[in-house]
């Protein structure tokens, strides 16, 4: 059967198989909780038809016991499938520190996607099974929804910000890719593969793709590119904050707040400087919006990743 049109999409992943076990739970205690009004409605609806002779007055008291329990222990089951949802909800929220970052860029319609070796792909994501995987995600125009209905995730992708999701696929494959959020005239054809591969098979499969050099190294040229390293190299005679190891670590603002530099931080010092600017430092940088582009910001991103407390030098290709 073709995979991209089962009734049932296929369980590609541990979560996959948990969020299906409380679907069905959930499911039959819907069933249970009403399936009985049915019955008594359709039985009460027979006994007491027109034209039968049977007893029509009106029932002296009710039974306070049955309405108590039908009351409370539907609550109590609610309660238990709602602990239950939350720590599936939960379990997804914070991604392994040894995570592969892959990176997505949406555009009316199509998926792009960005390994850390450089490798591109065009609404095709390959993976290795049995390894956790962060997507990085941002919308170059409109909102859309990355939906994997092999492992039961979706993420909005908004313009302007970064959204993420990580996953754990342990059944090779090959499985559909859904744009979820209605994204324009195209949005049915916005679809594409998710590859799952074994270790061995997505090395070779990198090794085999074309590719212009690592992530870290395109930022690096872009970093040039545009000038940066005048203010913020290590032989830069202008005041301006040092970027090694400022990736993940806490930022003092001269507003007196703290921040932490992840990649949204990043993005909007680029494209932003005056919005949040580093303690000591004057708002003296320009803005870069108009620049550079989604995937511009990636591989800078990639690049300040790749410094950590060394001084700001070329990566490897």
């Amino acid at each position: 059967m073709n995979p991209f049109f089962q009734a049932w999409p296929p369980e590609a992943s541990l979560h996959a198989v948990r969020v299906d076990q409380l679907f069905v739970a959930f499911t039959v205690l819907t069933v249970a909780l009403t399936a009985p009004v049915f019955v008594l409605m359709g039985g009460f609806a027979l006994y007491y038809r027109r034209g039968r002779d049977v007893d029509r007055t009106r029932a002296p008291r009710g039974n306070w016991r049955l309405e108590t329990a039908w009351t409370i222990i539907p609550f109590l089951l609610a309660l238990v499938f709602f602990g239950w949802a939350g720590w599936l909800f939960f379990g997804q929220d914070r991604p392994p520190a040894d995570a592969l970052t892959i990176d997505v860029v949406a555009k009316q319609w199509m998926w792009k996607f960005e390994h850390p070796g450089g490798q591109r792909e065009i609404d095709e994501l390959h993976v290795p099974a049995g390894e956790p995987v962060r997507l990085v995600m941002t919308s170059q125009d409109v909102i859309h929804s990355l939906f994997l209905p092999a492992l039961r995730l979706k993420q909005d992708v908004l313009p302007g910000r970064y959204t993420s999701l990580w996953f754990k696929a342990d059944l090779p494959g090959v499985y559909a890719l859904r744009c979820s959020q209605f994204c324009g005239f195209d949005h049915s054809v916005m679809a594409g593969r998710f590859v799952v591969m074994t270790p061995a098979d997505y090395s070779r499969w990198l090794q085999q793709a074309g590719t212009d050099g690592s992530l870290a190294w395109q930022g690096f040229q872009r970093f040039r590119a545009l000038g940066c390293s005048g203010c913020h190299g290590p032989a830069s005679t202008r005041r301006a904050p040092k970027l090694e190891g400022v990736f993940g670590h806490p930022v003092a603002l001269d507003d007196g707040r703290v921040v932490t530099a992840d990649e949204q931080y990043v993005r909007d010092s680029i494209l932003y400087p005056a919005r949040e600017v580093a303690a000591g430092y004057a708002p003296i940088m320009p803005t870069f919006a108009g620049q550079v582009s989604e995937t511009d910001l990636l591989e800078l991103v990639a690049y300040l990743k790749s410094i950590g407390t060394a001084p700001a030098q070329e990566p490897a290709p």
